[in-house]
């Protein structure tokens, strides 16, 4: 195509001089050849990329159909229920029930039955009624003075800075309209917070933005002053997340704008990788210590961690701990490897960590073989946009849920996949004040409550229809699971549930044999058993 570009330009020109004379007014088509042949010359002439070069002009389709293939894909290409990482029905059904239009379907389902891994729960002949405020849970040890009544359905952390304030300010004033909580993510409590209105669950990370020393170290004075804030309900202490696990929270420079360094405390314009470890603590003891730091300081507020389960030994040794020290968290946050809303790399998001059927199981699991789950509410983080979904991580072991993405489709989002941009289309997650525009506080707000409502309502017909008096009832073997076209079992059979103390006494389970051994209250690292 070289070749014939050189020959296609030196043509052109030939005929424009002959045009010149025989038909002089043939040169205005110029006007449209002249930037044809520029950008074609520009192609021919650079050389960082080989596409253009080899085909210039032409080679541009490449990069503009590359560019739309996402939106081809969603809107021409992919069926209604095979989409990532939410299908078209998926996505449709939460639109419908922010704007509380019809979210029934004709016809019968689409789901293919008989596929492996189709999951259904079964009814029972006896149905019974559930009210939608009783959809709550108490979170509140016995060091918690200040116990919080939440939500079975809560917004998942997602900071100000990864989010506009538009979307902030919706999110949180949706959560005040519907009586739900908005977790801050670890970008802090920012105004925009505040001016929603909504309870927070204020997220301390790594960064320790909102309570962050000169030294990047945690500063007890400035917690303190932020905690105290009446909207703070919980604090949540971030030792890893779904997206990117043992790395640390990222914020693309693009959208460091002068107020967030400002409320973060870092830089303008460049980019803030949160360190992936804390600074406040380096062992199970110390971490426990920690959070009772914080619970006093707070004045007896919730306060609990959040993790992505890597190394099992290292859970059990903060739960080995919690029996050494008896010194317990309110609450444990239970991220799925599979990731959420945060900028990650793709290897960490597609390979590091515990999904989150694994590590809500698991968890739940060595909280009760330690005989400390009675003390400690378990929220299962990941992928909830249905009551199913939220029935089925409440049957596996959670006492309450959260939503993020959920809650970013009931915004306006679209899927666009630009979350790490800056170039969100719709206004949810970008900091570019022409499409933070386009998403309006007081006409979205409205939809992430009705949303909310919605779901909790859906999650009370199914236990319902289930015949359950309670969603403390739920069980792992009431949610079905095909093996095969011939094979279904129940979660019950497909994983293995400790009975309480079963890791308190000998001779330990065998799966947790080994982990348990290696586990110790003083360190993280593996211990050899004596």
């Amino acid at each position: 195509m070289r070749h014939l570009f050189v020959i296609f330009v030196l043509a052109l020109l030939v005929a424009s001089g002959v045009a010149g004379f025989l038909a002089p007014w043939l040169l205005w088509s110029w006007v449209l050849l002249g930037p044809i042949v520029l950008l074609g010359l520009h192609d021919f002439f650079q050389t960082r990329h080989s596409i253009l070069r080899n085909f210039p002009v032409l080679g541009h389709f490449r990069y503009l159909f590359e560019l739309i293939r996402p939106e081809i894909y969603q809107y021409f290409v992919e069926s209604d229920t095979e989409g990532v990482p939410f299908d078209r029905d998926e996505r449709s059904l939460v639109y419908q029930r922010a704007k509380k239009e019809r979210d029934t379907v004709p016809f019968g389902t689409k789901e293919d039955l008989y596929e492996p891994g189709y999951e259904w729960i079964n009814h029972s002949m006896a149905p019974a009624h559930h009210a939608p405020e009783d959809m709550r849970v108490l979170i509140g040890g016995p060091d918690c003075t200040q116990p919080y009544s939440a939500s079975l359905l809560n917004i998942s952390a997602m900071s100000y800075g990864s989010l506009s304030a538009n979307a902030v300010v919706a999110l949180s004033n949706g959560a005040k309209i519907g009586g739900f909580a908005h977790n801050t993510g670890e970008g802090g409590v920012s105004p925009y917070h505040i001016e929603g209105g909504g309870d927070l669950i204020w997220q301390v990370g790594t960064g320790y933005f909102g309570c962050r020393a000169a030294d990047g170290g945690f500063d007890a004075e400035r917690f303190k002053e932020t905690v105290s804030h009446e909207n703070v309900k919980m604090v949540e202490l971030k030792l890893s997340q779904g997206a990117k696990p043992g790395h640390g929270g990222i914020l693309p420079g693009a959208k460091v704008t002068p107020e967030i360094a400002k409320i973060r405390g870092v830089p303008v314009g460049q980019d803030v990788n949160s360190p992936p470890g804390h600074k406040a603590f380096s062992t199970p003891t110390g971490l426990l210590e920690f959070i009772a730091q914080l619970r006093e300081l707070s004045g007896g507020k919730p306060v609990g961690f959040k993790l992505c389960v890597g190394k099992r030994r290292e859970f059990l040794a903060v739960c080995k701990a919690m029996v050494q020290t008896g010194i317990t968290p309110d609450f444990i946050v239970v991220d799925g490897g599979e990731g959420g809303t945060g900028a990650a790399p793709l290897e960490f998001s597609n390979h590091i960590g515990s999904p989150l059927v694994e590590g809500l199981i698991f968890v739940h699991n060595a909280l009760i073989g330690y005989g400390i789950r009675r003390h400690i509410r378990v929220i299962a983080s990941g992928k909830v946009t249905t009551g199913f979904s939220a029935l089925k991580r409440l049957a596996l072991g959670a006492d309450a849920c959260y939503s993020a993405r959920g809650m970013m489709l009931a915004l306006g989002c679209i899927q666009a996949l630009k979350c790490n941009s800056n170039e969100c289309p719709v206004g949810v997650a970008t900091q570019k004040p022409h499409l933070m525009a386009g998403l309006v506080p007081s006409a979205k707000n409205t939809r992430v409550a009705s949303f909310h409502a919605e779901t909790i309502e859906s999650l009370c017909d199914m236990l319902g229809a289930m015949g359950l008096d309670s969603p403390a009832d739920l069980r792992p073997w009431h949610v079905m699971h095909r093996i095969s076209p011939t094979e279904t079992k129940h979660y019950g059979e497909l994983y293995e549930f400790l009975e309480d103390g079963a890791l308190l006494r000998d001779p330990l389970p065998a799966s947790y044999q080994r982990a348990c051994t290696a586990a110790s209250a003083e360190t993280f690292a593996h211990v050899i058993a004596p």
